[in-house]
């Protein structure tokens, strides 16, 4: 099991670095490659030739690109120090960098804004996890009567929507047409856990949506395969109770799938709910980056891109190590 552990941490942390290559040449290659002055678009329009010229002294973007990389990657670990309009700025480990156009450090920002878009991520984890298995389970010792047949609908229409859509609808219904809500704001869960969870209901339940269709239907399929197993029907025959055969036989053979893409799915939300933050307007992961990308904040953009990255791995790398425990053999593979 420890030798399990140590390959899969390897590979977890082989697959950032790999992540924060392509990131740092799509941010920093590709634009000196065709010409981009990155200096005047760290700095913004409004800044000064002055400001450009120690911005590119700053940031090393006359020496090699290796050069720039390993400063780059050696920040993360030991940190570094900014120069902004002759105020310095130490950027202690982990530095994503400094942006000198909202003039905040990138972790710094980063790390007040994640609780938003964690609290949106676990509320639609419970949210999708509870009902999205239920239903499935439901539809499958229910096949062909209306019950399956009303969930695959939902199911199928929930798959088929997208999360744009759905925010929009629920956001209009729930402020503006049944007024169950005047305004959605995000509240802090310690300033106020009712209004925390009053206010991050639906925009959880928006992005439970999608996600509890396709748990639902996956849990579904595998509930039917395996009902129909030797072994279910030997634990029927011995007289067991319904509730023991689904609780006990069947129900183990879906943690595997669900593990699986609770993994991804987490992991992503983590990086950032974009749609549904900017929609219902909370300022977390999702929302930074696409500030940044309209302003051309490219340590922002860079920072929020390593930060998902991180969180999609940490998630994957836990999805690996349950597989360790559930299924031994895992481990030799």
């Amino acid at each position: 099991m420890f030798a399990y552990i140590v390959r899969r941490l390897f590979q977890a942390a082989l697959v950032v670095l790999v992540v924060s290559i392509i990131t740092f040449i799509i941010s920093y290659v590709m634009p000196q490659w065709f010409g981009e002055d990155l200096a005047r678009t760290y700095a913004g329009k409004g800044a000064t030739p002055d400001t450009y010229r120690a911005i590119a002294h700053g940031l090393g973007f006359d020496r090699p690109l290796v050069v720039q990389y390993g400063s780059y990657l050696k920040a993360i670990f030991v940190g570094r120090s900014f120069v902004d309009g002759g105020a310095v700025f130490n950027c202690p480990a982990p530095c994503l960098g400094y942006s000198y156009i909202s003039h905040q450090l990138v972790w710094q920002k980063l790390i007040a804004d994640f609780p938003v878009t964690f609290s949106l991520a676990i509320s639609a984890a419970v949210l999708w996890l509870f009902f999205g298995v239920l239903a499935g389970v439901v539809a499958a010792l229910y096949k062909g009567r209306l019950a399956d047949r009303s969930i695959i609908l939902v199911a199928l229409a929930g798959i088929s929507m997208p999360v744009n859509f759905t925010a929009l609808v629920a956001a209009l219904l729930v402020q503006y047409q049944f007024h169950i809500m005047d305004q959605i704001q995000y509240i802090g869960f310690s300033q106020d856990p009712y209004g925390w969870a009053r206010n991050i209901f639906f925009p959880a339940l928006v992005l439970a949506f999608i996600s509890a269709a396709a748990y639902a239907r996956i849990t579904r399929s595998t509930m039917l395969d395996t009902l129909s197993e030797d072994y279910v029907r030997t634990a029927r025959a011995k007289g067991l109770p319904e509730r023991t055969v689904v609780g006990k036989h069947a129900m183990r053979a879906i943690y595997t799938p669900i593990i699986t893409m609770f993994g991804l799915d987490f992991g992503y939300l983590l990086g950032g709910a974009v749609v549904t933050e900017k929609i219902f307007g909370f300022h977390g992961i999702g929302l930074d980056a696409i500030l940044a990308i309209g302003n051309s904040d490219i340590p922002v953009v860079m920072g929020v891109t390593l930060f998902a990255a991180f969180f999609i791995v940490i998630a994957n790398l836990v999805v690996d190590l349950l597989y360790g425990v559930l299924d031994p053999r895992v481990r030799v593979g």
